[in-house]
């Protein structure tokens, strides 16, 4: 009986595996394409919920498999699985032909972009129509255009047959043994945070051969990873050479470090035994997205990472809730919960998660989580768009409050491009009022699975590509004339 129940656990962590997974909306993205997104991923969950109460055991799981794993690749139009034909006509609906002899409509928003052709003409923008028989996803608008701007394609043919083959094998039916993650760590046991490969071994994760079972474990496992890594006393990023901290990012994460890893007290479970306790670490993710509605096993794993710290997750955005409803449907707001938020508090001993529908300027301004302290507080913004024409002036009131806080602010971005230009926002809004904690660079554990953006093919990239920090000026030194 108990070997069933961790079963069904497994499959059920699986399912929402399953749907974080393609949950991965974008700043860049109208609200029209969220919706049609919504809709579809919550007829995902719905079939990975029934088949996750009709599947229990293992055997059952194979007998209901679709693809076989040597049969992943088929084109977006005639693929086997009816959700991925529906994603093909939304991306022949939406998606415009990379032509270059083709207007792009993209141009106008962001002319820097070093993927959008300079060399565009007066000749209508049309909607893709053509696969690419290589990597089977609607491309050109026609074989004439293909043909004409393949040398141009072939540079992300290979990643996009890639992304066609995983997106297959995500719902080819198979069990995915590389959802079962590791437990508790030792204190005495040793965590190598030099690359993936070297993490999980360290960690006790079961082996892992295949890449594609890689790249989709990765896919979970970057959003607390990415964390961990920065805060751990063990972080690959120092202020060595090379090791991307500044000397002002040195003296924040060792104070948040310090509360992580704390002394041992000779503390008891008798009253003889009884130590005051440090309050938990407060990690405010902003904007929350597919990160909020990840299998809450995939952030114990940052619990497991700091065996004497405690966690707290506050999840906070708009978008914090997406496609939850059924599971957690939002609370009334009262005098007691005046935000409306949920609270997950036995996620595990040493973590509490809460989730909050709001933006994060309201609720800075009632100071419902005053105070703040650089040793307790840290923030996190996954993909926030900063410097996104469409997203910008979101955060234009949010990023001079969290400065105010003097505590650390980790963001990461899809792609270099999207890093840079979230930098030069803050740079050309918070002139002055900033110091940098870690020099921006490629995250190393940055997911190893491609995403593909319906909106516009061309457009691949990866979760947390990459990451930096910074933080408000402590101290403002001013000149005076003599």
């Amino acid at each position: 009986m108990e070997s069933l129940s961790r079963q069904v656990a497994s499959s059920t962590c699986l399912s929402r595996a399953k749907l974080a997974l393609r949950q991965n909306p974008r700043p860049r993205e109208t609200k029209r394409s969220l919706s049609l997104f919504s809709r579809k991923l919550k007829a995902v969950e719905e079939e990975s919920t029934s088949f996750v109460t009709n599947a229990p055991a293992h055997d059952s799981a194979r007998a209901q498999q679709v693809l076989r794993p040597d049969d992943l690749f088929h084109s977006f139009t005639n693929s086997p699985i009816p959700e991925i034909r529906q994603r093909a006509a939304f991306i022949r609906q939406h998606a415009r032909c990379p032509h270059p002899e083709h207007s792009v409509s993209q141009a106008p928003i962001e002319p820097d972009n070093p993927r959008i052709p300079t060399n565009s003409q007066n000749v209508a923008p049309r909607h893709v129509d053509f696969e690419c028989p290589d990597c089977g996803i609607p491309v050109y608008c026609s074989e004439k255009d293909w043909a004409e701007d393949y040398e141009a394609h072939l540079q992300i043919c290979d990643t996009l047959r890639q992304i066609n083959e995983d997106e297959h094998d995500l719902r080819s039916g198979r069990f995915f043994p590389e959802f079962e993650y590791a437990g508790p760590q030792m204190e005495e046991a040793t965590v190598n945070m030099t690359n993936w490969d070297t993490f999980l071994y360290t960690r006790e994760f079961e082996a892992i051969n295949s890449d594609r079972s890689m790249r989709q474990v990765t896919r979970l496992l970057t959003y607390p990873l990415t964390i961990g890594s920065i805060l751990h006393e063990l972080s690959p990023y120092n202020i060595r050479k090379g090791g991307r901290l500044t000397t002002e990012g040195l003296k924040s994460l060792s104070a948040l470090r310090y509360t992580l890893h704390p002394p041992r007290t000779g503390g008891g479970l008798g009253i003889d035994g009884l130590r005051p306790e440090a309050p938990p670490v407060r990690i405010f993710i902003l904007g929350a997205r597919a990160e909020s509605s990840l299998p809450r096993n995939v952030w114990v794993q940052l619990a497991h990472l700091f065996p004497r710290g405690k966690f707290h997750l506050i999840f906070i955005g708009p978008e914090s809730m997406a496609n939850r409803d059924d599971e957690f449907p939002l609370p009334p707001r009262t005098a007691s919960n005046p935000f409306g938020a949920i609270v997950e508090d036995r996620v595990w001993p040493s973590m509490k998660i809460s989730t909050i529908v709001d933006y994060y300027h309201t609720l800075h301004k009632t100071g419902h989580f005053y105070p703040y302290d650089p040793y307790f507080d840290c923030f996190v913004m996954f993909h926030p768009g900063l410097g996104h024409p469409a997203s910008s002036h979101e955060w234009a009131e949010t990023v001079p409050l969290l400065l105010e806080t003097k505590a650390p602010i980790i963001v990461t971005g899809y792609t270099q491009h999207d890093m840079e230009r979230d930098i030069t926002w803050v740079n050309n809004t918070c002139r002055g009022e900033f110091d940098m904690l870690m020099e921006p660079g490629e995250n190393i554990f940055r997911s190893l699975r491609w995403d593909l953006n319906d909106l516009d093919p061309q457009d691949i990239s990866c979760g947390n590509w990459g990451v930096w920090a910074f933080r408000g000026k402590r101290f403002v030194y001013l000149s005076l004339p003599l």
